[in-house]
C-alpha cells in the first residue's frame, strides 16, 4: 500500500492544534509527528490540515435533474471544496421515499468515489405532506436524516406523528421552516427593498411561525430535531431560548445567509434568488452571533445547482438556489470573525455528529483515525470564476468576488480526491 505523507502543515481538530506531518496508509492515519516519511508527498507548507468538511445539506439532483448536476459532478465539487461527506437532499425525481432511490444514490456515489454521500429520506411520501414515508425501511437502508426540504411539513398533526414515529428509531428529522400560505407568490424578503422594487415579499414570520410550532412539538414529544437553513434574527432567538430550556435541537445556517443581503436582488439577477430568501444586514449579523455563541451548530451549503437557462428567466419565474460546495470555506473565512477552530467545528466535526458519521468524519487526526482530511491555505485570496468550478452549473452568487481560504488537497478514505487545485481522476 502507498504511504501518503502530508508534510509541514498546521493540524487543527477538536483536540487543538499543532505543527506536524500526517502519514496516511490504507485509508487510516498511521502517524502524526515531525520528520515523517512517505511514498507520496503532499505539500502542506503554510496550510492547515483538518478533518474533512461535512455538509448537512446538498442537492446533487440525481436522479431526475442531471442537466443541472449529477452525483459524479456534485461530489467533484465537494472534493474541490474540501468535503469528504455530504448529505444529499431527497427532492429528486423520483423523491427519496423508497429504498430503491436511496440504494441508487448510494451506488452512484460509491462509483464516483470522491466523497461519502449520505442520502436523506423524505418525511412524507413524495414530499407531498399527506402521509408519512416508511421511516423504518429507509433507516434500514442507512438513512439517518429525514426531511421534505424544499417544502415544510404544513400539517402540525402529521409532524407530531412523524416525531413520535422517529422516537423509536436512530434518526433525525430536519425541517424546512416555511408556512406556505405566507409565501405564495413571494420573490424575496419582505422588507424595505422588496417594497422599493415592487415585488411580492417573503415575511420572516413564515419561517419563524413553523420553527416555533416545531420547537413546541419537540417539547411535547422529546424527540430530537434539526432545523435547516435558518435565515432570520427571530429564528436565532427562538433556537437560543429552546436550547436554554434543554430541548434536543440543532440548527444550521448557510454561507450565503452569513454574507449576502436582500439588497442584491435590486439587480434582478436570479443568481441571488434562494429559499429562504436573503434577508437584511440585521439578520446576517444575528446569524453570525448565533453561530459564534453556539446557538447555531453548523454551516451547511444548501448547494442547489440550476442550469443557466432556468436562472436567466425573470426573477419571479427563476427557481431559487445557489451553488455552495466549492465556496463555503472561502465565504466563511472571509466573513466570520471567529477563531479558525470554531469555523472548522461548524464545517466539520459538529455536522459530522448531527449526521451520525463522527466515527469516520470530523474526528481527531491521530493514528488509527479515518483518513478523511482537508488541506487548505487559510490566507490565500482567490476570485470565484464560475467557468472553473467543478459543478455542472454556474449559478454562484459570488461571481468575481474575492474569498479567503483555498483548498489545496482533499483526501477521502486516504486517497487524494482533490490535489494541487484539481479534481483527481
Amino acid at each position: 500500500m502507498t504511504r501518503t505523507l502530508i508534510r509541514g502543515g498546521r493540524v487543527i481538530d477538536a483536540t487543538g492544534e499543532r505543527m506536524a506531518d500526517v502519514a496516511v496508509e490504507g485509508g487510516r492515519v498511521v502517524d502524526v509527528g515531525a520528520g515523517l516519511g512517505g511514498d507520496e508527498v503532499l505539500d502542506a507548507g503554510g496550510c492547515v490540515v483538518a478533518p474533512g468538511l461535512v455538509d448537512l445539506h446538498a442537492h446533487l439532483r440525481e436522479p431526475g435533474g442531471e442537466q443541472a448536476e449529477t452525483i459524479a459532478s456534485g461530489t467533484a465539487a465537494a472534493a474541490a471544496g474540501g468535503y469528504t461527506a455530504v448529505v444529499a437532499m431527497p427532492n429528486t425525481e423520483p423523491a427519496a421515499d423508497s429504498r430503491s432511490v436511496v440504494d441508487f444514490v448510494t451506488a452512484r456515489a460509491i462509483a464516483a468515489g470522491r466523497c461519502e454521500v449520505l442520502p436523506s429520506g423524505c418525511i412524507t411520501v413524495g414530499r407531498r405532506g399527506h402521509e408519512l414515508a416508511p421511516f423504518a425501511e429507509l433507516a434500514a437502508a442507512g438513512v439517518r436524516l429525514f426531511t421534505d426540504d424544499g417544502s415544510g411539513v404544513q400539517d402540525p398533526l402529521l409532524m407530531r406523528r412523524a416525531l413520535e414515529y422517529a422516537a423509536g428509531l436512530d434518526i433525525v428529522l430536519a425541517q424546512h421552516c416555511q408556512v406556505d400560505r405566507l409565501t405564495e407568490g413571494a420573490v424575496m424578503h419582505e422588507g424595505e427593498c422588496c417594497s422599493r422594487l415592487g415585488v411580492p415579499g417573503w415575511p420572516a414570520l413564515a419561517e419563524e411561525l413553523m420553527l416555533h410550532r416545531d420547537l413546541e412539538l419537540v417539547r411535547l414529544t422529546g424527540t430530537p430535531m434539526h432545523f435547516l437553513h435558518l435565515s432570520t434574527a427571530g429564528s436565532v432567538e427562538l433556537v437560543r431560548a429552546a436550547k436554554a430550556d434543554g430541548l434536543p435541537v440543532t440548527a444550521e445556517v448557510t454561507p450565503h445567509h452569513l454574507s449576502l443581503t436582500d439588497e442584491l436582488l435590486a439587480s434582478f439577477d436570479g443568481n441571488y434568488k434562494v429559499n429562504p430568501p436573503l434577508r437584511t444586514m440585521a439578520d446576517v449579523e444575528a446569524l453570525r452571533v448565533g453561530l459564534a455563541d453556539g446557538t447555531i451548530d453548523a454551516i451547511a451549503t444548501d448547494h442547489a445547482p440550476h442550469s443557466p437557462e432556468t436562472k436567466e428567466q425573470p426573477l419571479d419565474v427563476a427557481p431559487p438556489g445557489m451553488l455552495g460546495l466549492e465556496t463555503a470555506l472561502g465565504v466563511a473565512l472571509a466573513h466570520l470573525d471567529m477563531p479558525l477552530a470554531r469555523v472548522l467545528a461548524a464545517l466539520s466535526w459538529k455536522p459530522a455528529t448531527i449526521a451520525g458519521v463522527s466515527d469516520r468524519h470530523g474526528g481527531p487526526i491521530e493514528p488509527g483515525g479515518a483518513a478523511n482530511l482537508v488541506v487548505f491555505d487559510p490566507d490565500e485570496r482567490w476570485e470565484v470564476a464560475p467557468a472553473r468550478l467543478a459543478s455542472l452549473s454556474r449559478n454562484t452568487p459570488y461571481r468575481g468576488v474575492k474569498l479567503r481560504g483555498r483548498v489545496r488537497h482533499t483526501l477521502f478514505d486516504g486517497r487524494p480526491t482533490f490535489r494541487d487545485g484539481a479534481v483527481a481522476t
